[in-house]
C-alpha cells in the first residue's frame, strides 16, 4: 500500500524568546507529542523527541545550533523515538533501562493489544487502523518502525536540577501515567513542563506500567503547585485555573 509523502514532517511555533514548540502534524493526536525546545545561556534543552519517524536533529538543525541536552519526560515511544539522535540524554532512573534497550512499537491501532485498545478508546481517543496520515519519505515502511536504544548519559531523581545557565529546572517525579514520569519545574516563573503527567486531553492511566492510586497522589501534588503556565506533553498549554479543573476532574473520577 502506498502512503502520501509529507512535504515536511515537523512544524515549529515560537512561544516566546526562549521556548519553541515542535510537533509532528502527520500523526494522530494519540501519539502526537509536544516537543519543547528551550534556549539557555550556556546550552539549550530539548524536552521529549517525538516518534523518530524522521530525523528531528536534521529538521531543526538551525534551531539546535547550540550545545543541546535532550530530556525524556517518560519512556513511551511517542516521546523517545528520536532520543537516540542526541548525545546528551537525561531520563528518570526508573525508566533508564527501558530507554537503553529500545523496543518494538506499532504505528497501527490494529496492532495494539485488545485490552489496551479498549482502554484508550474508553478514555476518549479515536484509534484508527493506522496512526499516521502521511510518511516522511518515499519508500518509508511504517511496519518496520521501532524505537532505537538510547542509553542515558545522566539519570535523574526527584529534586535534581537541570541548569542551562540562566534557567534552572527542578525535576519533579510525577508517576502514575508511567513509573518514571517527570515534570520540569521553574519556580521563578511558575512554568511547568509536565510531560504526560497532566495535559488538556483524555488522561491515560490504564497503560502497562500505569498506576491509578499513584496517579491520584501526583494529581493532588500538581493541584498545589504555584503554576502560571503548563506546557504539557500533548495538546495546548494552559494556566493554573485549567490545571485545577483537570486535577479536580481526575480526582473526582478516581480518588
Amino acid at each position: 500500500m502506498g502512503f502520501r509523502v509529507a512535504d515536511r514532517w515537523f512544524e515549529f511555533r515560537r512561544i516566546d524568546d526562549d521556548i519553541t514548540l515542535i510537533w509532528e502534524p502527520h500523526v494522530v493526536p494519540l501519539i502526537r507529542c509536544n516537543i519543547w525546545h528551550i534556549r539557555g545561556r550556556d546550552r539549550d534543552l530539548l524536552i521529549d523527541t517525538g516518534l523518530g519517524m524522521a530525523s528531528l536533529k536534521e529538521a531543526a538543525r538551525d534551531l539546535f545550533a547550540k550545545a543541546l541536552t535532550a530530556i525524556a519526560t517518560h519512556v513511551h515511544y511517542d516521546h523517545v523515538g528520536g532520543f537516540h539522535e542526541f548525545e546528551d540524554r537525561i531520563i528518570h532512573r526508573v525508566e533508564a533501562a527501558k530507554a537503553a534497550s529500545g523496543n518494538a512499537a506499532s504505528l497501527y491501532g490494529a496492532g495494539k493489544d485488545d485490552g489496551l485498545l479498549q482502554s484508550i478508546r474508553a478514555a476518549g481517543y479515536d484509534v484508527p487502523p493506522q496512526l499516521f496520515t502521511a510518511v516522511p519519505s518515499d519508500g518509508y515502511d511504517p511496519r518496520a518502525y521501532r524505537v532505537l536504544p538510547a542509553p542515558a548519559t545522566r539519570v535523574v531523581d526527584e529534586g535534581d536540577v537541570i541548569d542551562i545557565g540562566d534557567r534552572r529546572f527542578e525535576i519533579l517525579h510525577l508517576p502514575g501515567h508511567s513509573p518514571g514520569s517527570i515534570g520540569l519545574w521553574e519556580a521563578k516563573t511558575g512554568i511547568l513542563f509536565s510531560g504526560d503527567a497532566v495535559y488538556d486531553g483524555p488522561l491515560l492511566d490504564a497503560l502497562p506500567g500505569s498506576d491509578i492510586p499513584t496517579y491520584v497522589t501526583t494529581m493532588k501534588r500538581l493541584r498545589d503547585l504555584a503554576v502560571t503556565v503548563v506546557h504539557a506533553g500533548h495538546d495546548p498549554s494552559f494556566g493554573r485555573d485549567r490545571l485545577h479543573d483537570l486535577c479536580d476532574a481526575y480526582l473526582a473520577e478516581r480518588a
